[in-house]
C-alpha cells in the first residue's frame, strides 16, 4: 500500500505540475466522456480515474490518438486519489457517470455517493465546485439525492448539466436521472 501511495503521489505531482485546479471524472471507463470534455475545454486540466488497468490503458490510447495535452488517466481508487492530492490542488468539477449501483442492500455500503466520500471530496474541492451525478438506477439516484441534500458540505443546485456527451451506459439506458450539487464554502 505504501508503494501504491508513493506512486500515485508521484503521478499526481507530474500531472498537476503548477496547476492547482482540475476537472475530475471518477470511474472514467474507456475515457469517452472525459476525452470529449477535454477536447471541448482545452484550457481545463482533466483527470480521469478508474480501478481497472485495462480501461485506463484504453483511455490513454484514446487520449493519445486525440493528442490532448490537457487530459490524463490514472488507475486509482477514489479515496486514495483524494488522500494523495498535492495540498494546494482541488477539483472544480467532478463527474460521476453511471457508477456501479451495488443494487443488493448488503452492498449499498460500497456505493461511491455516501456521506464519508462527500466529506472527503469537499475537502479537495474548490469553493462552489460542481458535482455532476448521473445514473439509470432509480434506487441509487434516490439514495444519492437524500445523501447529498442532507450533507453539510454540499447543496443541490438547479442548473443545466455541465457538459453533454453520451457515455456507453447512457446510450444503453432507456432512462436516467441526473443531479448537480455545489460544494459549500469554507466553514468558520
Amino acid at each position: 500500500m505504501a508503494a501504491r501511495r508513493r506512486d500515485l503521489r508521484e503521478q499526481l505531482a507530474g500531472v498537476l505540475g503548477t496547476k492547482h485546479e482540475f476537472v475530475w471524472e471518477l470511474g472514467c471507463g474507456h475515457g469517452h466522456f472525459l476525452t470529449a470534455y477535454a477536447h471541448a475545454h482545452p484550457k481545463d486540466l482533466c483527470i480521469g480515474i478508474d480501478l481497472a488497468s485495462d480501461r485506463v490503458s484504453r483511455a490513454i490510447r484514446k487520449r493519445n490518438r486525440a493528442s490532448l495535452g490537457n487530459l490524463y488517466f490514472l488507475q486509482a481508487e477514489a479515496r486514495l486519489f483524494l488522500e494523495n492530492l498535492p495540498s494546494k490542488s482541488a477539483f472544480n468539477r467532478l463527474f460521476i457517470l453511471f457508477p456501479d449501483p451495488w443494487p443488493k442492500l448488503r452492498h449499498h455500503k460500497n456505493r461511491i455517493i455516501n456521506a464519508d466520500f462527500l466529506a472527503a471530496a469537499a475537502r479537495n474541492a474548490t469553493e462552489g465546485a460542481r458535482l455532476y451525478f448521473r445514473t439509470d438506477h432509480e434506487s441509487y439516484f434516490l439514495s444519492a439525492l437524500t445523501v447529498i441534500s442532507t450533507h453539510r458540505d454540499w447543496s443541490l443546485v438547479d442548473e443545466p448539466w455541465g457538459f453533454e456527451h453520451p457515455t456507453v451506459f447512457q446510450s444503453r439506458a432507456s432512462k436516467y436521472q441526473s443531479l448537480v450539487a455545489a460544494a459549500a464554502g469554507p466553514r468558520p
